[in-house]
């Protein structure tokens, strides 16, 4: 956008408007001829161009002549569309839940930490795993070697959960697991923990990530082909909705997809997509869409350009009820509420002068907030260095403590509803999006633009884009390419040894040798005999096959077995 770019004056139907009679236009007219003009002669604007983080051109002025989609599409809290929110009081009847991404080391190094989040005000546990537990493997596995425990807490078996989950009241704390190629596996992990502690299904709360689409699309951790990974996902849906009723299968992530270098625009639209063809999947195996609608959530980053993080969380609710009502038919409301977990960005956050990552990390909570997330977890300051050590991931905790008791944006529902600048974003990047659904649809659905490498490719070139634009000192990052000090890094250090991988091995090499070698190669020949039908569920197969003390690996592989792997094409 140029200097001199024209302040936006329309009617409320989008199409420009020069009609003096207009007041507000009128207004307008006199503010740029008397106003703007003598600023401009005397000082022009910064050189460059004035736009949203992901690109959108961003106008001077917003009136309330420009164009939005009117008051009906805005709506108030509670009500449909949903834009301002899904629950009419939203913070004032309660807060936001404040979840903690946590896990490293052994189950017993995650069981403390856990306990120590608790003890500090802590409302719900969120689990991060280790990469060899992301990626099917066992503890022992040669290829797990030099990663045990390091990015996330190692769980290969029934009993490693029992002991991440010793004393923790699973009646009380809601649990978020990160964990989505072997979703499965690990969920029943939990189920199972829950049995043994006393708790009945139904009293079991919490979420499963379990969105294997994105992995194609972003983070590519993936284990089988995308159809019977589909497949897989649908199985907990279907099982979820029999049996837990506190349970929510599928948390559909965007998160992964803006680390890995989309727009705000491009995280909502395959989110979206991704949670579109959930919902297909589960009415095709018969489902009806009011029984397991409510109980799917959603999880999105919270990036750096305030407004625009903002506007694409109204959008996001916005676009979703629409989706369910129009598309699927949903009549309880709640199937059409857009529940997210929102976590700070962590791609962000700066090896160098680390201590500013607070205050960007303090931004980025504050737009999920005022987007009206249902949960948030705040990134550690040390987020570019390592896992967060206790006192780093206090402080994270304590921003939103700060923001939730001390600073007032949580008393009003949907603050910024009305804003001319945030309504005419809102509506921008909803029909973006809606451009991306559209193309993704042509295309024959989410799986069929995955193996075209359609939104890979989207997202490749975004990032491309941003990168180039940082590395040319066009987009300014505080501490890397501006404003920068040559001084050491003072971090304390949070060490993962290869403690964690030999204690591992040794339980797992324990496991074998006392279970029933019989009951466990039965186990897992019955779960590949399901795996080779097309519409039974797989759960009760995997829940018995975790009972015969199959482990982790086991399972995967003797999915695999039926499914083989996936190797993604080159997007190059």
């Amino acid at each position: 956008m140029s200097a001199a770019r024209a302040t936006p004056v329309g009617r409320r139907d989008g199409s420009p408007s020069t009609d003096d009679r207009d007041p507000v236009v009128a207004a307008g007219r006199r503010w740029e001829a008397e106003t703007l003009a003598p600023a401009l002669a005397a000082g022009p604007e910064r050189k460059g161009r004035f736009e949203t983080l992901g690109g959108i051109p961003v106008d001077r002025l917003y009136t309330p002549r420009s164009p939005t989609s009117g008051p009906d599409r805005i709506g108030t809290p509670g009500r449909p569309p949903f834009t301002r929110g899904i629950h009419p009081t939203m913070y004032r009847g309660r807060v936001w839940s404040m979840r903690m991404f946590s896990g490293f080391g052994s189950p017993e190094d995650t069981n403390r930490r856990f306990r120590y989040l608790l003890a500090h005000g802590e409302s719900g546990l969120s689990i991060a795993f280790d990469d060899p537990t992301l990626y099917g493997l066992d503890a022992d596995d040669p290829e797990s070697l030099g990663e045990v425990g390091k990015c996330g807490v190692n769980v290969s078996s029934l009993d490693d959960m029992g002991r991440l989950l010793e004393g923790i009241p699973l009646a009380d704390v809601t649990t978020s697991m990160t964990i989505n190629a072997p979703a499965n596996i690990v969920w029943g992990m939990y189920l199972l923990t829950g049995r043994a502690h006393r708790v009945a299904l139904d009293r079991l709360g919490g979420t499963t990530q379990n969105d294997i689409l994105k992995e194609y699309i972003a983070q590519k951790e993936f284990l089988y082909p995308p159809r019977p990974a589909l497949r897989l996902v649908t199985d907990t849906i279907e099982y979820a909705t029999r049996h837990t009723s506190r349970w929510n299968p599928v948390s559909i992530s965007g998160y992964h997809i803006r680390e890995a270098g989309s727009t705000a625009v491009q995280e909502l639209a395959f989110t979206l997509a991704d949670g579109r063809t959930y919902v297909r999947e589960a009415v095709g195996r018969g489902l009806p869409v009011d029984e397991f609608a409510p109980r799917l959530s959603f999880f999105f980053n919270s990036h750096n350009d305030f407004f625009e993080e903002i506007a694409k969380f109204r959008a996001a609710r916005r676009l979703w009820a629409s989706i369910m009502a129009d598309e699927f038919g949903a009549k309880n409301e709640r199937s059409q509420w857009l529940r997210f977990h929102t976590q700070t960005a962590g791609c962000s956050c700066t090896a160098r002068q680390p201590e500013l990552n607070v205050v960007r990390t303090t931004v980025q909570a504050l737009a999920a907030v005022l987007g009206g997330t249902q949960s948030l977890h705040t990134n550690s300051y040390d987020e570019a260095l390592q896992l967060p050590s206790e006192d780093a991931a206090r402080i994270a905790l304590r921003t939103q403590q700060i923001l939730a008791a001390e600073t007032g944006v949580a008393e009003a529902a949907d603050p910024f509803g009305g804003s001319y600048y945030v309504e005419w974003l809102t509506d921008r990047m909803e029909a973006e999006a809606r451009r991306y659904l559209d193309r993704i649809e042509e295309m024959g659905g989410v799986v069929a633009a995955i193996e075209r490498g359609f939104p890979q490719r989207e997202i490749q070139e975004a990032s491309f884009r941003y990168q180039r634009a940082v590395e040319a000192g066009e987009s300014k990052v505080v501490g890397v390419n501006a404003y920068t000090v040559d001084e050491p890094i003072l971090v304390p250090r949070l060490r993962i040894t290869e403690r964690a991988r030999r204690e591992q091995s040794r339980r797992l090499k324990a496991l074998r040798d006392r279970r029933d070698p019989r009951r466990h190669a039965a186990a897992l020949e019955r779960l590949k005999a399901v795996a080779e039908t097309e519409r039974t569920n797989t759960m009760p197969a995997v829940l018995d096959a975790l009972k015969a003390r199959a482990t982790l690996g086991e399972i995967v592989v003797a999915f695999q077995d039926v499914f083989g792997s996936y190797r993604e094409r080159s997007m190059y």
